[in-house]
C-alpha cells in the first residue's frame, strides 16, 4: 500500500483527479489531493507550502509516498521533496513541464520550442500547422463529454501570474527516483517533444501511456495501471 499525493496542473483544482482517486483506492492505496492557491501573487513557495500542508493534514499517511505532478506542477512538486513528513519514494511526472535551474515557467515555452512542437504535431495529425489554441480541442479532445461539460461548468481557474515570473529555485533535480509518464495523444506537449525534454533535462526515457494531456480525466484506469507498474530499471 502506498500514499499517492497528486498535484494538479494549471487549473489547480483537486477535482482534476476525481476519476483517478477511486481507481487507486480500489487497488488498496491511499490518496492525497489538494486545491492550489489562486491568489495572483501566489508563487512557487506558496504552491509548495500548499502541497506540504495537504500531506501534513492527512490523517493516515502510509509509506511509500508517491508524488505525482501534472503538467505545470512539474515546476512546484519537485520543491517539496525533502520537506514532507515521509521520504518521497517516487516522483512521477505526468505530461509535465520540466524546469531548468533558474528558468521561469514563462520562459519555458520559448526555451523548449513548445509552440513549434505543438504546430508540427497538429500538422502531422491533420489539423493544420499552428492551429489557434482551443481548450476543448487541445485538452479535452479525448475526455468523456459529461466530464468535459462538468469541467466547463465550473468556470475558468487560471494559475497565478506570479507563478510564471519566478525562477525555478533548485540548482539540480531532487534525488527522489523519477518517472515520466507521457500521453501518446497529447496535443499540447506532444510525445516526441517530451521525449527530447526528458532526455536532455533529466536523462530519462518517457513511459508512453494512452490518452492526451488530461489522461487523469480521459484514461483513469489505464493511468492507475501505469502508475502501479514498475518503472524502467
Amino acid at each position: 500500500m502506498a500514499t499517492f499525493t497528486l498535484v494538479p496542473g494549471a487549473d489547480g483544482r483537486a477535482w482534476f483527479w476525481h476519476r483517478l482517486v477511486p481507481e487507486l483506492r480500489a487497488r488498496g492505496h491511499d490518496v492525497v489531493t489538494m486545491d492550489l492557491p489562486h491568489d495572483d501573487s501566489a508563487g512557487l513557495e506558496e504552491f509548495a507550502l500548499a502541497i506540504v500542508s495537504a500531506v501534513e493534514r492527512h490523517a493516515r499517511l502510509t509509506e511509500p509516498l508517491v508524488l505525482m505532478a501534472q503538467s505545470l506542477a512539474g515546476f512546484s512538486a519537485p520543491l517539496v521533496c525533502g520537506r514532507l513528513p515521509v521520504p518521497v519514494a517516487e516522483l512521477v511526472l505526468l505530461n509535465a513541464m520540466v524546469p531548468a535551474p533558474g528558468e521561469t515557467a514563462g520562459q519555458w515555452w520559448e526555451n523548449t520550442g513548445q509552440a513549434k512542437a505543438r504546430s508540427d504535431y497538429a500538422a502531422a495529425t491533420g489539423r493544420g500547422a499552428d492551429p489557434e489554441f482551443d481548450l476543448r480541442t487541445d485538452f479535452f479532445h479525448d475526455v468523456p463529454d459529461d466530464v468535459t461539460e462538468e469541467a466547463f461548468a465550473m468556470g475558468a481557474s487560471p494559475p497565478p501570474s506570479a507563478l510564471f515570473a519566478q525562477p525555478w529555485p533548485l540548482t539540480h533535480w531532487p534525488e527522489a527516483p523519477t518517472r515520466f509518464l507521457q500521453g501518446r495523444e497529447d496535443r499540447f506537449l506532444p510525445l516526441e517533444f517530451q521525449r527530447g525534454i526528458a532526455r536532455e533535462r533529466l536523462g530519462l526515457e518517457v513511459e508512453e501511456i494512452p490518452g492526451g494531456h488530461l489522461a487523469a480525466l480521459s484514461r483513469p484506469r489505464e493511468l492507475a495501471d501505469a502508475l502501479l507498474r514498475a518503472g524502467p530499471a
